[in-house]
């Protein structure tokens, strides 16, 4: 009675997620709403003797002398020896409509030789679009997670000491020009293009419709955009948020993605195996070098020589064959699990059967 109350419970668990669903904003985004990357050259200053060589990092020691000018201080004609100082390049998102006088979070690593960037204080630096305009500006105390402990002999890093986060550090100072009442039409495009999840998306947002405005408002442009129509007695904004919570099963493609280097395999759930029977074997061959050395007899004219000797063994380990094929991924799974093989023997398999036809999915080797 207990093991049958535990597998009613796990199919509870299993259909939970299933029946709920995926939100439209989860697997949708609207067209126009989107970030922007900007990028910016800066000093990290106060390290404790872990910055740029200035001799290896000339453009450090540029910098760093055309702020001091700035400043009033003239430092061309001085040799500067300071391992305080390190070139960074800072990175950011803006996020699509946000005001000037808003704070983002930003990303700083290293440009020259640096060693460590913990403890360090970036100074003010503009950060520029793609467009070459400034629109924002970023400055504080770093934020680093690595660390480095060197000795005389021996040196100990923990994670990248030479990259680090500034939370908020970065200052909106203009705005991307347009709004999101500008948008010439609203269209959600999907993450993961697919005709399906399209017209299911436009399905669900129908039906929400008609309960609430008394006519359909979308259509599927194509396997990416859903395209809206703005009814006049709802803002577009609430719209938007309401649309974003409707629920679908997204349709996924038949797809295996298989990564060599790691041995990870990835198999989608609508991928199927036509019945083949496979059976997969090892060859291990050892070779064993092991040379004797030959003594002459006691008062013989003869020479010590090293005599070669070598052992040549083979062992095949048994392969049983077993018959694979299903059309779930629980029949695939349990009938890869019956031939009792690794992961690198399974990549092999897998490219195997899909050259010879039976598997009715697409393979992703990376």
């Amino acid at each position: 009675m207990r093991r049958l109350l535990l597998a009613l419970l796990g199919l509870a668990l299993l259909a939970g997620p299933a029946a709920a669903g995926t939100r439209i904003k989860d697997i949708a985004t609207l067209k126009g709403v989107r970030d922007n990357q900007l990028v910016g050259y800066g000093l990290v200053t106060g390290l404790q003797g872990t910055g740029d060589t200035l001799r290896n990092a000339q453009f450090t020691e540029q910098s760093l002398q055309s702020m001091l000018d700035r400043m009033g201080i003239n430092v061309r004609d001085a040799r500067l020896r300071t391992r305080n100082v390190a070139a960074v390049m800072v990175t950011a998102d803006l996020p699509p409509y946000v005001g000037t006088g808003s704070r983002i979070d930003v990303t700083v690593t290293s440009l020259g030789d640096a060693a460590s960037l913990k403890g360090g204080t970036l100074l003010m630096t503009p950060l520029s679009g793609g467009d070459g305009l400034v629109y924002a500006a970023a400055q504080g105390p770093l934020a680093v997670s690595g660390f480095v402990v060197q000795g005389q002999a021996e040196s100990l890093t923990q994670g990248v000491p030479t990259a680090g986060r500034i939370p908020n550090g970065a200052l909106i100072e203009r705005e991307v020009p347009g709004s999101f009442r500008d948008l010439p039409e609203l269209v959600f495009e999907l993450k993961n293009p697919d005709f399906k999840t399209a017209t299911l998306i436009a399905d669900a947002i129908n039906a929400y419709a008609v309960g609430r405005f008394r006519h359909r408002i979308a259509s599927p442009r194509d396997q990416r955009s859903v395209v809206l129509s703005r009814p006049r007695a709802m803002a577009q904004t609430r719209l938007v948020a309401e649309i974003g919570d409707l629920t679908i099963q997204p349709d996924v493609p038949a797809r295996v993605v298989v990564d060599q280097r790691t041995g990870t395999v990835v198999i989608g759930r609508n991928v199927q195996v036509s019945t083949v029977a496979v059976t997969h074997g090892n060859l291990t061959v050892r070779v064993t070098e092991a040379p004797e050395v030959s003594q002459p007899a006691p008062f013989s004219r003869g020479e010590t020589t090293v005599v070669p000797r070598t052992e040549v063994s083979a062992r095949e380990e048994p392969g049983r064959l077993a018959i694979i094929g299903g059309s779930d991924l629980q029949t695939l799974v349990r009938g890869l699990n019956q031939v009792g093989l690794k992961p690198t023997d399974i990549i092999a398999i897998l490219q195997a059967v899909k050259t010879a036809g039976a598997l009715q999915a697409e393979l992703v080797v990376q």
